[in-house]
């Protein structure tokens, strides 16, 4: 239920803003601003809005798809917790994803980013620790199912070396601390999942 609330508030204010210029430029993420004019709200209203139509149907519809799942899972272990704890998982992989840009960038006056790929890989991650073996279908690959750890696994390494190497203006650094963050998150509220995790990563059904 969350997600699908956290779905509709953000494609509502990513429209309002795909018609409204100012309105964007007050919501993105903006490091030098957030320095000199302490707008630290934007640290988490840049995950409501996107680039285009393409950003926000995508990171919505894996937000989707993944943190349904989540959901189920974090009521399981948390019961009556576990809207808060999933709320606090989200919008911290939104906040977490963009610090190094935060101390990389915070006296550049041209960088800006927005869009919530941070918190969506976030909730990808922790889905993993989950579910290591579900099979999932890559969008290059899409008649070949792939294993949640394999594909969690090659999106992390592939964001860490992209966000060095790459120009594709694509934000790998936000990917790659935004799932860092889901793994730490969940770990740290629930250590027992690491245990979990290992005996499901260790006896693949299979």
């Amino acid at each position: 239920m969350l997600t699908t609330i956290i779905v509709v508030l953000t494609s509502v204010s990513s429209y309002l803003a795909f018609n409204n210029n100012s309105l964007k430029d007050k919501l993105v993420f903006y490091p030098y601003a957030i320095k000199r004019l302490g707008d630290y709200y934007r640290f988490i209203s840049s995950g409501l809005i996107h680039a285009d139509w393409m950003h926000l149907i995508f990171n919505m519809y894996v937000l989707y798809m993944f943190g349904n799942i989540v959901e189920q899972y974090y009521r399981v272990l948390f019961g009556e917790w576990a809207n808060l704890l999933f709320f606090l998982l989200y919008v911290g992989g939104i906040v977490m994803a963009e610090m190094y840009s935060y101390f990389k960038h915070q006296d550049n006056s041209y960088y800006r980013s927005l869009g919530a790929s941070g918190a969506v890989s976030g909730v990808i991650m922790c889905y993993i620790l989950f579910e290591p073996w579900h099979e999932l279908y890559f969008i290059f690959f899409p008649f070949m199912p792939i294993p949640a750890i394999v594909l969690g696994v090659l999106y992390m390494i592939y964001s860490y070396w992209a966000a060095s190497n790459s120009n594709d203006n694509i934000g790998h650094n936000a990917h790659f601390w935004g799932g860092i963050f889901g793994i730490v998150y969940t770990l740290v509220i629930k250590p027992e999942i690491a245990l979990t995790f290992f005996n499901k990563l260790t006896n693949p059904p299979f």
